[in-house]
């Protein structure tokens, strides 16, 4: 249970970190560390828009302690330098008996365990990072790698629930209070936490779900404030996810996918073989710019074909269709190559009622609805079309009876999707 909480916790602490074509050259890898990211306050109340804190709320029922493990990644700067005369002069890159030197900010993992004994009424747990400095020495030049000392606090308080049913409401905050003045954005960086998140869990009892739980504690979950974390089920209902990155409860790795490409809004299949397409001299700089990317680009140069093959898709199942009269002169593509759907007579039955191309409806967007769909509670819709996917989910195409550009998004076949149990017959 734990394993897959650390995988998904592991993707979340380097989604973003350095992306395809992993070269420090490369313009979207000047812009680093978007996740997660908490300042020290000063900077953050200097009106910068970032933050120094933040908090997950959650409903509980523990009857154990609570292990609380905060996660972030510090920034670590590492500095090319060649020899020049009785010293050394940084420099961007450089290439040494053979192999590139890259300057450029790595990140190391950072861990702070925190184990709840009794009644986690109200606790305050301080802590600090040591900075550093390593030095690599190399035939002409040196490698200096410089951290910076962070100082923080992990604050974690309970309130039980009122009424017969117990539980909890759980407050976890994780705050920067690293003493920095200054106003630069890289000197602040230096001393950031970047990609926190918090992992919980139980021996014995449960947390309960943000988007789905029991009535009992509906109202109670609707009172929970999140602000930089959100809290998701993990591997069951004992472990929990506080990410910065907002997810559906039990998320899980692709047991298709071979390791890490920084970059889970992506498809693997693309950028691995994206990655395949770099010329020598750009998987060169790629390896030089981190030991991760380094690693990435020998995996994918050494993936087998066969693990390449199942990065292009999984058929869950097969169904039988009913195949056109004139295979021949009937594209794949074409709807009318399946004689058994007929998206624009096929219907289906919603609350008893058959929905059909032509029925009004009125839309109830459900928990799984994305915040576009949410705007639309309430609003009356024609159904288009009933299709079916390829898992044979069933979706209604509409359109919004009050849009002026409704016709206009009809003929272009531009429409919304909503399930059967997502909206109410008229």
């Amino acid at each position: 249970m734990m394993d897959q909480a650390r995988a998904i916790a592991d993707a979340v602490l380097y989604e973003g970190y350095l992306l395809y074509p992993y070269r420090a050259s490369a313009a979207k890898n000047k812009v680093r560390w978007q996740w997660g990211v908490l300042m020290p306050p000063t900077f953050a109340a200097n009106d910068t828009g970032e933050r120094s804190m933040a908090q997950s709320q959650l409903i509980a029922e523990p009857r154990s302690p609570v292990h609380l493990r905060l996660r972030f990644l510090q920034l670590q700067a590492r500095c090319v330098e060649i020899e020049e005369g009785a010293g050394f002069r940084a420099v961007g890159s450089v290439v040494l008996d053979d192999v590139e030197y890259t300057t450029w900010d790595e990140a190391v993992e950072r861990e702070v365990d925190v184990e709840l004994d009794g009644d986690p009424a109200d606790h305050q747990i301080p802590f600090t990072v040591d900075g550093g400095q390593e030095l690599e020495p190399l035939s002409g030049g040196r490698v200096v790698r410089r951290r910076y000392p962070l100082q923080g606090a992990v604050v974690v308080r309970s309130k039980p629930l009122p009424g017969p049913f117990g539980g909890v409401q759980l407050t976890v905050q994780v705050k920067n209070t690293s003493p920095v003045t200054s106003s630069s954005w890289p000197d602040a960086l230096r001393h950031a936490f970047i990609a926190a998140h918090v992992l919980l869990s139980l021996d014995e009892g449960q947390f309960l779900s943000q988007v789905d739980p029991p009535e009992w504690a509906s109202l109670a979950t609707k009172e929970c404030v999140n602000d930089g974390m959100w809290p998701v089920l993990v591997g069951g209902s004992q472990s929990v996810l506080c990410s910065p990155i907002i997810l559906y409860d039990q998320p899980e790795i692709a047991p298709e996918s071979a390791g890490n490409l920084f970059d889970g809004t992506e498809i693997d299949e693309i950028l691995t073989l994206r990655t395949m397409t770099l010329t020598d001299a750009e998987k060169r700089e790629a390896r030089s710019t981190d030991p991760r990317a380094a690693e990435l680009i020998d995996r994918v140069d050494h993936l087998p074909a066969e693990l390449v093959e199942r990065l292009h898709g999984t058929i869950r199942y097969l169904h039988s269709v009913t195949p056109p009269e004139n295979p021949a002169e009937t594209p794949w593509w074409d709807p009318g190559a399946d004689a058994s759907v007929s998206p624009e007579a096929d219907s289906v039955l919603v609350a008893g009622v058959a929905v059909s191309k032509g029925s009004r409806v009125r839309l109830r967007p459900g928990k799984r609805a994305d915040a576009h769909d949410m705007f639309l509670a309430g609003r009356t819709a024609v159904v288009e079309a009933v299709f079916q996917d390829v898992d044979d989910t069933c979706h209604l195409a509409v359109t919004i009876e009050d849009d002026p550009g409704a016709e206009l998004y009809a003929y272009h076949g531009r429409f919304r999707y909503f399930a059967p149990d997502e909206v109410e017959p008229l």
